[in-house]
């Protein structure tokens, strides 16, 4: 059977270099879907994610294309996103809490039945769960150079992700337009 995760914990488990943790102030916690140089291993890892409370595979439906440099890029279908990401952070979280809660596991099942993970309609990441929105959003937004109400190349969008076969809703960066010329990732899966 589904079900979702709860969104708040208790405590602050440490900080990302440059980024102070402050989730204690307001009890939320962020999930953030990671495909490419912010999975463990790559090269933004250490310097964004450091001071993550949980990371688990999972993947979303979408496809995946990468730039010649082998930057990835994620490309969503419209219905399954469920928000837009703003400026405001603890409102953002606010918001993946209270869309979780009320989509519940068996309302996100229904309408996010998920392909098996084995589908060329899957990208495979990493959900990763942070306590400290209101510095890790911003620190993350200007890496992927998301500008709320502004041109960007990504925008952060809520989406349902399927993990060990629970499915939950995290924020994710997809491509606003894809380029045509951008070759597919058939595997869906980014090595770097």
């Amino acid at each position: 059977m589904a079900r979702s995760a709860d969104t708040r914990v208790e405590s602050n488990r440490g900080t990302a270099a440059g980024i102070p943790s402050s989730g204690a102030q307001t009890g939320l916690v962020i999930s953030l879907f990671v495909y490419g140089t912010l999975k463990r291993g790559y090269l933004n890892h250490n310097g964004y994610c450091r001071g993550v409370l949980a990371i688990e595979e999972g993947f979303v439906r979408g496809q995946l294309y990468v730039r010649a440099d082998r930057i990835p890029f994620l490309e969503v279908p419209e219905r399954d996103v469920l928000a837009t990401g703003t400026s405001d952070p603890v409102a953002d979280a606010a918001t993946q809490e209270r869309l979780a809660r009320h989509i519940g596991p068996h309302r996100l099942a229904e309408c996010h039945p998920g392909p098996p993970p084995s589908s060329p309609d899957v990208v495979h990441g990493e959900l990763h769960l942070f306590d400290d929105p209101e510095t890790r959003l911003p620190a993350i937004d200007r890496l992927e150079g998301f500008h709320p109400g502004g041109r960007s190349l990504y925008r952060r969008v809520l989406v349902p992700v399927t993990v060990n076969e629970m499915y939950t809703v995290a924020w994710t960066y997809a491509v606003e337009t894809k380029p045509p010329d951008w070759p597919k990732l058939a595997s869906g899966c980014w090595t770097g």
